[in-house]
């Protein structure tokens, strides 16, 4: 199975080197300037931007770098849930409380998890990633292994720099061109970005209240419940079926109860309305936790059950 796995790796990335080297990178620009004015960007950002851009080898790297050996959910949880990103997140709830709590009433999204995804995104904002973001993009639509997905980026952030909120200079972000403090990639921005402090420019670089009222929009707008938690730590009865764990199976928590799901303390489970799954990062010999609808919207963020538990357990230590 794992040959197989490397033999499919190698075919992509084969199929991308053979894409990009039929036909150069100034060609295809040629081609994509064309394509980016149909698709309704100006002339000038399309000058601006695209005008001696030449494609990045780091990104194509790193783009095809094979994954090393996996964490364990323990091993990433105690890296990114520490005490100095639980101590800078407090220090940051504390400096931005009049923004955030702006935030909260217009959005319903609490403090602590706008602070969780901030810190555990971009470390506050200390680590946003040193690409350019145009020709990071322009890299990978070229390469071909993931082409159509990076081309639609790309004319997406295209029209970022079109509508005045950022120019390309400074259009910033990781090798795979997600953006800003809140490393949203270019559709991300164009569905969720907001104009926090009303001065008519979406600056998730610079920012803070963009930053916080556009990941507070992705909640919502992805269906965030008000006042909900996203879930809690919980103990599984002996011999309790992988096949009942996973945010696809959804019960009631009284159901969970008669399942033998309980507390850590070995106490009952609090009684709610909500549905809820059971998710064991590491299987069910491990951690497991007890969550609701807001880590699915979490999920949606990123589809890894270590980040969207990470940020759910870097909240709670936040709001203590």
């Amino acid at each position: 199975m794992f040959s197989r796995f490397l033999l499919i790796v190698f075919m992509m990335c084969f199929a991308g080197s053979a894409q990009a080297a039929s036909q150069s990178f100034d060609a295809w620009l040629k081609g994509f300037r064309a394509e980016a004015a149909r698709a309704g960007v100006s002339q000038a950002t399309i000058n601006e931007a695209l005008t001696g851009i030449k494609p990045i080898q780091r990104v194509i790297e790193l783009d095809r770098k094979q994954p090393e050996g996996r964490k364990t959910f323990v091993q990433y949880r105690e890296m990114i849930v520490n005490s100095t990103r639980i101590n800078r997140g407090r220090q940051m709830m504390q400096r931005h409380a009049s923004q955030l709590a702006d935030v909260e009433r217009k959005f319903g999204v609490a403090p602590q998890y706008i602070v969780a995804l901030w810190g555990i995104e971009t470390n506050y904002g200390s680590n946003t990633g040193g690409f350019k973001v145009i020709p990071a993009l322009a890299t990978l639509a070229w390469d071909g292994r993931r082409g159509e997905f990076f081309k639609k980026e790309l004319i997406n952030a295209l029209k970022i720099i079109d509508e005045g909120h950022i120019s390309a200079a400074n259009m910033k972000g990781s090798w795979a061109g997600a953006m800003g403090q809140s490393q949203f990639m270019p559709s991300s921005f164009n569905a969720y970005a907001v104009d926090g402090n009303g001065d008519g420019k979406r600056d998730i670089w610079n920012t803070k209240k963009d930053v916080f009222a556009s990941a507070a929009n992705y909640l919502k707008q992805n269906g965030w419940t008000e006042g909900e938690r996203w879930g809690r730590r919980v103990s599984l009865p002996s011999g309790f079926s992988e096949n009942m764990v996973g945010v696809k199976v959804k019960k009631s928590i009284a159901d969970w109860q008669r399942l033998g799901v309980r507390l850590p303390n070995g106490g009952n489970l609090p009684t709610g309305t909500m549905r809820a799954s059971v998710v064991a990062p590491d299987g069910v010999a491990g951690e497991s936790f007890l969550v609701y609808t807001n880590y699915d919207v979490i999920m949606d963020w990123n589809r890894s059950t270590y980040f969207a538990t990470s940020v759910g357990l870097l909240a709670d230590a936040l709001a203590r």
